[in-house]
C-alpha cells in the first residue's frame, strides 16, 4: 500500500466534524425556513403594534390654543396613564362586568358546546352533516350582523318575541332594560360561538378509538355513563382550549355591544373596556389613554388564561392521583 492512500485518523476527524457541523446547520436551517413566514407576520401584526402600544401609553400629548388648531406636544408621564385607568369608574365597572359576563355566559356556551357535540358524536343520530353544518353556521355570520339580526327581535314595536310575550302573563319584557342588556348580549355571543366550540370538541371526540367505547357498553355501560365516564375526561384537554379561547374572547368584547348601543341607552361607551379604549381613541382623540386600557386588557388577559390554564392542569394532575 503506497504511503498517500494512507489515511490517518487525524486527517478523517477533522472531515468528520465539518459533515456533522453541515448536518446540524441543514436541521436548523429547514425548520428557520418554514418559520419565516409566521415569525415575519407575528411580529409585524403582534410584536410591533404590542411593543408601539406599550411605548405610546407612557406619554401624553398636551394641546396649546384652546385645541382648535394650535400645536400639540408630547411628554413622558411614566405609568400616570395606567393608574388613571386603574382608578376609573369606568374603566373598573367595566372590567367587573365582564367577568360576570363571563362567569355566566362561558360555562352555558361551553356546555351546549359540549352537548351538541356528544350527540353528533352519537352514533343513532341521523343528518349529522347537517346538524353540524347547521350548529357551525351561526360561527360564519359577522359578530356585526348577528347584533342587527338580533337587535331586531330585541326592540319593542318591531320584536315579534316582545310581542308576543306581551300577550302572556310574562307581559312586556325589555331586552335592552338596564337588568337584562348584558344577558342579551350574551345570548348573542353564544348563539356565535357555540357552533365554534362545538366543531372543537366534536374534532376531539373523532379522534378517539372506537374501541375504548365498544370496551365500555360490552362492561355493561350506558350511553349516559359512555358519555360522562369516557369520552368527556378524555376530551378535556379540548375543553381546555375552548376555555382558554372564550376568556380572552370575553375580555376583548366589541362589536356586539358597539352595534346594540345605538338601540339601547343602558349601554353606554364605557360598557366594556374594549369599547373604552376605542371611545378614548377615535372618540376623545385620547390614544395615550387608550393604549394603556389596551395594555391592561392584554395582561388581564394573560393572567385570566394563564391562572385558568394552571388551575385545570393541577385539578387534572390530582384527578390522576
Amino acid at each position: 500500500m503506497s504511503t498517500a492512500a494512507v489515511v490517518t485518523t487525524e486527517e478523517v476527524a477533522p472531515q468528520r466534524a465539518r459533515v456533522r457541523r453541515g448536518r446540524s446547520s441543514r436541521k436548523i436551517a429547514a425548520p428557520l425556513l418554514f418559520l419565516t413566514p409566521f415569525l415575519l407576520l407575528f411580529a409585524v401584526f403582534i410584536l410591533i403594534p404590542i411593543g408601539y402600544s406599550i411605548y405610546i401609553s407612557l406619554f401624553s400629548v398636551s394641546t396649546s390654543g384652546l385645541g382648535l388648531s394650535g400645536a400639540t406636544s408630547q411628554h413622558f408621564v411614566g405609568l400616570h396613564n395606567y393608574g388613571t385607568a386603574l382608578t376609573d369608574p369606568a374603566f373598573t365597572s367595566g372590567v367587573l362586568r365582564m367577568l360576570l359576563f363571563g362567569v355566566v355566559q362561558i360555562p352555558v356556551m361551553l356546555g351546549l358546546a359540549l352537548t351538541c357535540a356528544l350527540l353528533l358524536d352519537w352514533g343513532r343520530v341521523k343528518l349529522r352533516r347537517f346538524f353540524r353544518l347547521a350548529f357551525f353556521l351561526p360561527y360564519g355570520i359577522p359578530g356585526v350582523l348577528a347584533a342587527i339580526l338580533w337587535g331586531f327581535l330585541y326592540v319593542p314595536g318591531i320584536s315579534p318575541i316582545v310581542s308576543i310575550l306581551g300577550h302572556t302573563p310574562v307581559g312586556h319584557v325589555d331586552f335592552l332594560g338596564q337588568n337584562l342588556a348584558l344577558w342579551s348580549i350574551a345570548n348573542i355571543v353564544t348563539w356565535e360561538y357555540t357552533g365554534y366550540n362545538m366543531l372543537i370538541i366534536f374534532a376531539a371526540l373523532q379522534a378517539l378509538p372506537r374501541d375504548l367505547f365498544e370496551a365500555a357498553r360490552l362492561d355493561g355501560a350506558t350511553d349516559w355513563k359512555v358519555a360522562t365516564r369516557v369520552k368527556i375526561p378524555l376530551v378535556f384537554p379540548a375543553l381546555v382550549l375552548t376555555g382558554v379561547f372564550s376568556i380572552i374572547g370575553t375580555l376583548q368584547l366589541f362589536s356586539e355591544p358597539e352595534v346594540m348601543r345605538t338601540l339601547s341607552g343602558t349601554i353606554t361607551s364605557t360598557y366594556t373596556p374594549n369599547l373604552m379604549a376605542y371611545t378614548q381613541a377615535f372618540t376623545f382623540n385620547n390614544p395615550n389613554y387608550a393604549a394603556a386600557i389596551a395594555v391592561l386588557l392584554a395582561v388581564g388577559t394573560f393572567i385570566l388564561s394563564f391562572g385558568f390554564l394552571k388551575f385545570t392542569q393541577r385539578r387534572a394532575a390530582a384527578a390522576v392521583a
